[in-house]
């Protein structure tokens, strides 16, 4: 592959590609001085950031393995995730959304997709995007989106998960990155939010991440059909950096009195402290 060039601008600010001095073949996307995207292009299935991996865990007990899913990837970044399913899952179709051409550019240039790897970039709002497809036309939905180090306010609210359902075919999985920190009002809302929409919800984050001890990535996860709790508990339980799945009577403890987030009100995900996520 080329050498991928120094600082970038694209339209959220500045890109760099970095390469990762502890894997041979693996880069780091940096967005305004942030790692957004981690890829390793000689093992697509290595997942480096404990998140991604959460998520990761998610689209390995969508369907048996190995088989191809449809999966819509709201935000790109690296296109982390689409490489993974695309190796894991050969002949998946996958749409990703990610509003930053340039972004998306500046990765298919120098970090090159799977051979075969049927993955479909368009340049648009998460959200209007979404609003354009078709009622029951996926199996999985995955938002990981971004507006600096914020996920922007209307993607969080009812309105939004009531979309992501409606695109979902019955059975379908939806799984989000939340940002937060203490003392998790925005992840409660969120919970309290996906649960207008789907029946069934859980909640996968660090222990420390979820006893509101330090800010981080929780992946909140709903689906009209019964989840894969115990699965997902043992491959979060077997991850190099445990997480915990929290459900049921636990979650209803940790949702507490947290409303669920309209268009009316909804606010970008918090702001992380300086220091975390390199910043």
């Amino acid at each position: 592959m080329r050498v991928p060039p120094g600082p970038t601008p694209v339209a959220g600010g500045t890109a760099e590609l970095l390469g990762d001095a502890d894997r041979d073949g693996a880069w780091v996307l940096m967005v305004n001085g942030t790692p957004q995207s981690h890829v390793d292009l000689d093992d697509p299935a290595h997942l480096e950031f404990e998140y991604v991996r959460r998520m990761g865990h998610v689209l390995d007990l969508a369907a048996e393995p190995g088989a191809a899913l449809d999966v819509v990837h709201l935000g790109g970044g690296a296109l982390t995730l689409p490489r993974y399913v695309a190796v894991t899952r050969p002949g998946s179709r996958q749409r990703v959304v990610e509003i930053d051409e340039p972004l998306t550019g500046l990765v298919r240039e120098y970090l090159p997709l799977p051979r075969n790897a049927r993955i479909r970039v368009r340049a648009a709002d998460a959200r209007e995007a979404l609003q354009s497809m078709h009622p029951g036309s996926t199996d999985v939905v995955i938002t990981d989106v971004f507006a600096g180090a914020r996920t922007p306010g209307h993607l969080t609210s009812a309105e939004f998960a009531g979309e992501v359902a409606r695109v979902l075919r019955p059975g379908g999985v939806y799984a989000a990155n939340v940002a937060d920190g203490p003392p998790l009002r925005f992840a409660r809302a969120q919970v309290a939010t996906l649960r207008t929409a789907f029946r069934h919800v859980c909640l996968l984050a660090e222990p420390g991440t979820m006893r509101g001890r330090r800010f981080g990535n929780l992946v909140a996860v709903a689906s009209d059909a019964e989840l894969p709790v115990a699965a997902l508990t043992r491959a979060c339980a077997r991850d190099p950096m445990p997480s915990r799945v929290v459900e049921g009577a636990d979650l209803d403890r940790f949702v507490g009195r947290a409303q669920p987030v309209t268009d009316a009100d909804a606010q970008p995900s918090p702001e992380p402290p300086e220091g975390v996520f390199g910043r």
